[in-house]
């Protein structure tokens, strides 16, 4: 329940914030709409203004020489645009670089022409003449508008602008290191090495301060659950308790696999005494089979005996029939 009411409660102060800031902005950009001849700075916080109405836009560098030449010409074209209802601004991209990774400008000065949300790059002279005839002479209707994927204020764009300002972030980081390096080396006397071993300890340290912060916040947010208290002795009691059931367990486990390797040994006795069996009564029924076989051989022998010797008794007359021959008379 309460870290329930702590997430409303800080839902309700980023809705507070995020409607302020938008009526500020909206504030801001109805005071913008209506041109006052007056060179208009935009950055990172403001840069919004120029999706309502027409707008012409510099993105420039201190350092550029382009950049210097065109610096008052600029100047004077933005007293004259009022006349034609045109928001004239610049941008400085090295205190802004997310809007140049936002816009995808890769070359100073570049000039863009922004109405209602398009927006179209202008190529032609600069000179005030040309950009005033630009304006009046509405030449951006033939310039085709940048498309969708392109919009700076797509998602995509947004994302691109963060790692825009990350690289300067890194490069401002690496400048003031070498610039405390140095001083380091002049004032104090520290080695190159010993600088990189102090800006690694200062590493570490802040490292674990960020993570401990990390920490207390999610513990805030999610707080841990109270668990009641327990003494010593119950803390042991409990703990016994837990080892005799482990105990019991692991014994029990053993009793079910000694069972289950004695059911599965029985099956396998049961299944060679059935195998030795039917061995057996195969044996016995191919011994059957050939002492059938042996005797139907016997008898088939004496029977063929006995039909070879019938004819040759056959042929032989018998002794009463010599006696009852009578002798022949001689001539």
């Amino acid at each position: 329940m309460r870290s329930y009411l702590q997430i409303l409660a800080a839902s309700c102060v980023i809705v507070t914030l995020l409607a302020a800031q938008s009526a500020t902005a909206s504030t801001a950009a109805a005071k913008a709409s209506k041109p006052d001849g007056k060179l208009i700075e935009l950055d990172e916080d403001n840069w919004q203004l120029m999706l309502n109405g027409e707008w012409m836009i510099e993105f420039f560098a201190p350092w550029c020489p382009a950049c210097k030449n065109l610096a008052p010409v600029w100047e004077r074209y933005a007293n004259t645009a009022k006349d034609v209802n045109v928001n004239v601004a610049k941008i400085d991209v090295t205190t802004s670089p997310s809007l140049s990774g936002r816009f995808f400008v890769t070359a100073l000065p570049t000039i863009y022409h922004v109405k209602d949300g398009e927006f179209r790059q202008y190529r032609g002279a600069r000179d005030a003449e040309a950009l005033l005839y630009f304006l009046k002479k509405k030449s951006w209707q033939a310039i085709e508008p940048l498309s969708s994927w392109k919009k700076p204020d797509t998602i995509h764009m947004s994302l691109l602008s963060y790692f825009f300002k990350l690289s300067h972030t890194l490069k401002t980081t690496q400048k003031l290191f070498k610039d405390f390096n140095a001083r380091l080396q002049e004032e104090y006397g520290l080695p190159t090495w010993g600088s990189y071993a102090l800006f690694a300890i200062a590493t570490i340290f802040v490292g674990a301060a960020l993570g401990l912060m990390l920490v207390c916040i999610v513990d805030f947010v999610y707080p841990p659950k109270k668990s009641p208290r327990q003494s010593f002795s119950e803390s042991q009691d409990n703990l016994a308790k837990g080892v005799e059931d482990l105990a019991t367990e692991e014994i029990e486990d053993d009793e079910d696999d000694n069972a289950a390797e004695e059911e599965d040994g029985n099956s396998d006795d049961d299944a060679e005494e059935d195998q030795e069996e039917e061995d057996e009564e195969e044996q016995e029924t191919k011994e059957e089979t050939g002492d059938k076989v042996q005797a139907e051989k016997k008898s088939e022998k004496i029977n063929s005996r006995a039909a070879d010797d019938a004819p040759e008794v056959a042929d032989k007359p018998s002794t009463e029939q010599v006696r009852k021959r009578k002798p022949r008379k001689a001539d």
